[in-house]
């Protein structure tokens, strides 16, 4: 099995060319993130997630976490790499730093990101979750509970978690039945079951900070009805040492398809009485401040199909050299020898595919998250809101269209290892077998594709989606008619063509054929997270070819970015027309049979 290695040039030509990151360093508060530092950042974390993190991949994945008296314990090596990592200031890359965090922007947090979770997606997930709670609480808790709290969440010392699912809900945030009952002292007792809480119990932290989501006496139905408490595994004292045991214990660890390292929980809280928690903001506002969490959580769980797709790619690209059978077309050989697979059509197809994706979901996932830093630095009204609306409609693309080529591309990547990649001691299996959540959790992609037709299309009136078909119309004329880039931009317009022809019906239905619009809504997803990521690629290619005419770059790195361009919009950007008409179907033929004959 491969090993990983992080593709910090490719990183680099994104941050500086599609997430403007010069731009961003004249900002105030992120000063630092100049183009050589940041390039010094990207090669230490490489470094350090190459040489700590990715070899305990496969070992987490083949002996999984173990459950003693309700305390779970990880392989051997896992808890020295995270005091490594913790001590090496990763966690706390781009968080604030009143709180002791680096400042850096969050574009280039999610790059350390990206190189973490493709060594080692389930350690990723424990800073990942703990990212989340850090802005749920800096957002909305008081002065007091983030003074308590946010300095070692930041640096890591102490984990985060968030509480939302219940047995009997699901996806239903709405239904769930935890209770919190006002002490007499401003606290609150907190009794109930939640399942699915990743890393809700672990050894790697001395303090683990539950985010738990539960109604208060007299709280309407529904999410209207819905708070949010901090209800941390031990109490903390006045002098901000740990003092009792809470009220509150794992009662399993699922057992898993895949992140077997990452222990997945059900969690119970007031067995003896009461689980202690303090109330985050006011009473029924529990929604609002879980949806600062998710919200970030959501681009770094689509991080997750591309990081993952990256690893498999490494893997399946490094196995096609290496393995040789049969004799491709054209190739001259000695008898008796054998061309690498790679050299067969059929097989450089799927190394593309999985290359043009991997460039494309970087592009989009990285100009996401420059559009959160550009948007939390604005000091201008106007341009905060641009920048807020960029942020919207990204990220459910980024969620839903990124995961679920992640689970396409890592299958493509055991696909190249042919009967191997069945073979579980090749490892290409675990990466399609890790990423293979990720569509579910933090919204199920059905979601993600309802938020993106319901909630972003109509936002400034439809506006907000016009001016951003407008943007790539107007890059894919600029591209139409150059020599080398003409084909690009052809299928480029002809991707924004159908797009907008789609969003457009869409939008026509809104109103009053709320079916028709949920049917072609995953369709819609995929057909926007193909053209958007075509228009990132189309803009990259652009840029490759300006710095090949001056002379400046790594000529064999430029070419190679136009060439995977290129192979996009040649194989991949058609793709688009042929869902247009299953998005303007509607939603008939979904119900013609009953549910007692399905």
């Amino acid at each position: 099995m491969s090993e990983y290695s992080a593709p910090t040039t490719d990183m680099l030509f994104v941050l500086e060319h599609i997430a403007n990151l010069s731009q961003l360093a004249t900002r105030k508060g992120y000063e630092l993130a100049d183009l050589d530092t940041v390039e010094g950042v990207l090669d230490e974390a490489a470094r350090f997630m190459e040489e700590q993190l990715a070899p305990l991949n496969r070992k987490g994945d083949e002996e999984g976490v173990v459950v003693e008296n309700g305390q779970i314990f990880h392989p051997e090596g896992f808890a020295d790499a995270y005091l490594r990592f913790v001590d090496a200031g990763w966690n706390g890359i781009s968080m604030d730093e009143s709180h002791g965090g680096g400042g850096m922007p969050w574009c280039v947090g999610l790059a350390v990101q990206e190189m973490m979770t493709a060594s080692n997606m389930a350690f990723s997930l424990c800073p990942l979750l703990t990212q989340g709670a850090i802005d749920a609480i800096s957002h909305h808790a008081d002065e007091t509970l983030q003074e308590i709290y946010l300095p070692k969440m930041v640096s890591g010392e102490w984990s985060g978690t968030m509480n939302l699912t219940e047995p009997h809900a699901g996806s239903d945030v709405g239904a769930l039945t935890t209770k919190a009952v006002p002490g007499d002292d401003g606290t609150w007792l907190i009794s109930g079951t939640k399942i699915f809480i990743t890393y809700g119990e672990h050894e790697l932290t001395e303090n683990i900070i539950h985010l738990v989501l539960a109604r208060t006496p007299q709280a309407p139905p529904g999410t209207k009805g819905i708070s949010l408490f901090i209800v941390p595994k031990f109490l903390v004292n006045d002098d901000g040492s740990l003092g009792d045991r809470n009220d509150l214990r794992a009662v399993s660890s699922e057992h898993k398809v895949g992140i077997h390292a990452s222990p997945t929980c059900v969690m119970s809280y007031g067995d003896q009485g009461g689980a202690i928690g303090w109330l985050v903001g006011e009473e029924n506002t529990g929604m609002r401040a879980m949806f600062t969490m998710m919200n970030n959580a959501r681009l770094s769980v689509g991080l997750q199909g591309l990081s993952l797709t990256d690893r498999s790619y490494q893997q399946a690209g490094q196995y096609s050299v290496d393995r040789k059978q049969g004799k491709a077309i054209g190739a001259e050989l000695d008898v008796g020898e054998s061309s690498p697979i790679a050299d067969h059509v059929d097989v450089r197809r799927m190394l593309m595919t999985m290359r043009a994706n991997t460039e494309a979901m970087r592009c989009v996932m990285y100009a996401n998250a420059a559009a959160i830093d550009f948007a939390n630095s604005s000091r201008d009204e106007s341009e905060r809101e641009h920048w807020d609306a960029i942020t919207a409609l990204l990220t459910p693309i980024s969620k839903g269209w990124g995961t679920d080529l992640g689970v396409e591309m890592t299958s493509l990547g055991v696909q190249i290892h042919g009967g191997m990649g069945y073979v579980e001691e090749t490892g290409a299996a675990q990466h399609w077998r890790d990423v293979r959540i990720a569509p579910i959790y933090e919204g199920t992609n059905g979601i993600q594709a309802a938020d993106l037709v319901f909630r972003k299309l109509p936002l400034g009136g439809g506006a907000v989606i016009e001016n951003f078909l407008s943007e790539m119309s107007t890059l894919a004329s600029q591209l139409t008619g150059n020599n080398r880039l003409g084909s690009l931009g052809e299928a480029l317009a002809d991707g924004v063509t159908q797009m907008r022809e789609a969003a457009l019906w869409l939008g026509g239905r809104l109103g009053t054929q709320h079916n028709d619009a949920a049917a072609g809504a995953a369709p819609f997803l995929r057909l926007a997270g193909v053209v958007v990521g075509g228009y990132y690629l189309a803009r990259s290619a652009q840029v490759a070819q300006q710095l090949l005419d001056a002379g400046d770059g790594d000529a064999d790195f430029l070419n190679d970015k136009i060439a995977t361009s290129l192979f996009y919009g040649e194989q991949i950007l058609p793709t688009v027309a042929g869902l247009v008409p299953t998005i303007t179907q509607g939603a008939d033929l979904f119900f013609a049979i009953p549910n007692e004959r399905m």
